[in-house]
């Protein structure tokens, strides 16, 4: 949402003062020293320094403008974070290969005009794979309305690699040998179609991915065709050896396709084989990628990028089952980031199956069992441990807990006096507008033409059936079901209203204080959590210093385009828009109402900001119609495996806060990614 940022005494990032660039002592004078609102009482000098700026840039350029629905201010411990693990890959090379098989030198540590701007590669990747993912949840979506849900999971996968393919929309459509950019050694695909998308790997089934004659000009005129670029082991040959760094790989063909990976027949020097011999007599490196059994998946599958290996030998032999095979030996290449595999295959194995197993553990649950699913709050960074006062049930509960737990207990000033406060309460001077009417549909919303909440949609439900409900794309404004409508609980339409259904924790970090993570693997487009807090009038918390939980909801400015929000999918009916046109005493950078979390809220509160995040905000409207009063969601943007930090983009634009004096205040980012913006505002 619109940035409201009210920093406090606490307000602190990396050990830096939100008013200094230079790094201080907690204990100095600056420490104290506060961020004021963006949102100065004199709007005439905030129109000044606006046309002063522009001036200065000379008028060539605009501003980037913030994103739309973004939270308003950082906290101390949530404004700058890092959510990506930097796996800094050596450089190497291979003899005979005239090209560079180490990744392209990383910018995100360079502070520049061109890292504001560009994308990088990793940026390509991640967009690649969310367009992918979009597709993939439309086409889920005709499926489900054709044929049922079974056959929706099996068609759709295929059918949005081949929408991608048709439109020209694969990320490297040509093969490459060595590193395909933005993908680093440990990436996981979810799927055979990711692969294809970005250029990874170009078949749907064949496990040797290959340049054929078509290759033979240009750069790659000097080489021997056909030739072996990527190979996927998957377990399905039962003559494979996998001994991580050393690998015997059994060539394509002559297999029983029915999944008890026995031959059947002859393999033959010829394809993807005669590709791998290629490498050999040439000493040209593959891409090796490791499939493992997941549910997560779709397709059972989770496939795990492990680096450059190089095939060393060949031969043929005899089988297991008494036919001719070819195998191969590879063996990986030096220099390259620690081999992931075993840590991607046990990911399940590493998360906690039970409190006495929870390394670090300060709180079983900082929710006090207001959810169904408790949330524990882990510490592995104090020495001793130390447990924030989250006020459970109140500050004698919070006592006896660390009392219970041998851990010092403290008050923190950012959050001393924290309930947990499982959905949003009004407050007193705030009047929630009555509820609004419903649709006539029984038991479930089916028909998305006589649904009258599916009209306000754009005639179509925002969601899909898969995995408990996902989200297909973002959206201005989603409207659900709500407490009039003749649907039950188990509407698709009614996806953000189930409450948690993750196994989440809280968690220290070095740097970044407090942060959210998932034990378990999270699909994109599923709903995480609502931003909860005391439902406030803006004009309220304005004056209030110490808050950094100030969230705006914008739903009616996003919608119109009003102070540069970045408009979405056009999904609400034509009434629906038109009748926003009552709404003309909205500022064009300051919504009438927020949510504020500083003293009551539950697990958003604790989610870090990332110039490159996995999670998006959505505004979502069900019990009443009032958009400026809008549910805010929090929904996964892309497929997030288990552990990973979760994060969202706070949004603010740089130089939008200003001090009382009217100067731009300014703020290093350090979230670590790849097109990380260098500062938070």
């Amino acid at each position: 949402m619109a940035p409201i940022p009210n920093g406090g005494p606490n307000a602190r990032i990396d050990g830096q003062d939100l008013n200094s660039a230079s790094s201080e002592p907690e204990g100095s004078s600056s420490f104290q020293r506060r961020r004021t609102s963006a949102r100065i009482a004199d709007k005439e000098l905030l129109v000044r320094r606006r046309v002063q700026l522009l001036d200065e840039d000379g008028g060539a350029s605009k501003k980037r403008a913030p994103s739309s629905n973004t939270r308003t201010s950082a906290s101390s411990e949530n404004a700058n974070n890092n959510n990506n693990n930097n796996n800094n890959r050596q450089k190497h090379s291979v003899t005979k290969i005239p090209i560079n098989l180490g990744v392209a030198e990383d910018t995100s540590t360079k502070p520049s005009a061109t890292t504001l701007v560009a994308k990088s590669d990793h940026a390509k990747v991640k967009e690649t794979l969310r367009l992918f993912n979009k597709h993939y949840l439309h086409f889920v979506q005709e499926e489900e309305k054709r044929c049922g849900k079974v056959e929706a999971e099996k068609k759709a996968s295929k059918a949005s690699k081949s929408k991608m393919m048709e439109v020209k929309e694969i990320l490297y459509p040509g093969k490459r040998i060595g590193h395909i950019p933005g993908i680093d050694v440990g990436h996981q695909f979810y799927s055979r179609a990711e692969m294809v998308v970005v250029g990874f790997h170009s078949h749907w089934l064949n496990g040797i991915d290959y340049m054929g004659q078509s290759y033979s000009k240009g750069e790659y005129s000097n080489y021997m065709f056909p030739l072996a670029v990527a190979i996927v082991l998957s377990g399905m040959y039962e003559d494979d050896l996998d001994n991580a760094e050393d690998v015997v790989y059994t060539g394509q063909g002559g297999h029983n396709l029915t999944g008890d990976k026995r031959q059947i027949r002859d393999q033959v020097l010829e394809r993807g084989n005669l590709a791998l011999k290629n490498c050999v007599d040439q000493g040209v490196p593959v891409r090796v990628v490791r499939g493992h059994e997941s549910r997560s998946s779709y397709c059972g599958k989770v496939y795990t990028y492990d680096g450059l290996y190089k095939v060393v030998q060949y031969w043929a032999e005899k089988g297991i089952s008494g036919f001719t095979v070819f195998k191969y030996r590879l063996k990986r290449l030096e220099g390259q980031p620690l081999l992931t595999t075993n840590q991607v295959q046990f990911s399940y194995g590493r998360v906690p199956q039970s409190l006495s197993e929870i390394r670090g553990l300060v709180c079983e649950d900082i929710t006090g069992g207001q959810e169904n699913i408790p949330i524990p709050a882990t510490n592995l960074v104090d020495d001793p441990p130390t447990l924030c006062y989250w006020s459970l049930y109140n500050y004698v509960n919070g006592y006896d807990l660390c009392i219970w737990l041998n851990v010092p207990f403290y008050t923190d000033e950012g959050l001393s006096g924290y309930t947990y406060l499982k959905s949003i309460k009004a407050a007193k001077n705030v009047k929630l507008p009555p509820s609004a009417g419903g649709c006539n549909c029984v038991g479930t919303c089916v028909d998305s033409k006589t649904c009258s909440c599916s009209r306000l949609n754009g005639l179509d439900f925002p969601y899909v059936h898969r995995d408990g409900g996902r989200l297909i794309e973002a959206k201005d404004v989603i409207y659900e079901c709500g407490p009039k409508c003749g649907c039950g609980p188990a509407c698709v339409n009614r996806t953000s209203q189930r409450g948690l259904k993750y196994r989440f924790e809280v968690f220290r970090t070095p740097k970044k204080g407090w942060a959210v993570r998932s034990w378990d693997f999270i699909p994109s487009g599923a709903p995480i959590c609502e931003y909860t807090g005391i439902l406030r009038r803006t004009e309220d918390v304005d004056s209030i210093s110490g808050n950094d939980y100030i969230f705006d909801i914008d739903c009616v400015q996003t919608m119109k385009g009003l102070g540069g929000r970045e408009r979405r999918s056009h999904n609400a009916s034509v009434s629906e828009i038109n009748s926003m046109d009552k709404h003309e005493d909205v500022s064009e950078s300051v919504p009438e109402f927020c949510i504020d979390a500083g003293s009551s809220g539950n697990i958003a509160r604790f989610i870090n900001h990332s110039c490159g995040p996995n999670l998006f905000v959505q505004c979502v409207l069900h019990s009443h119609h009032d958009m400026k009063l809008a549910r805010v969601m929090l929904f996964a943007a892309d497929n997030i495996p288990p552990l990973q930090e979760l994060t969202y983009d706070y949004g603010y634009a740089l130089d939008s806060v200003l001090g009382p004096d009217g100067k731009v205040k300014q703020m290093n980012c350090y979230c670590g990614a790849a097109d990380c913006r260098k500062r938070l505002f």
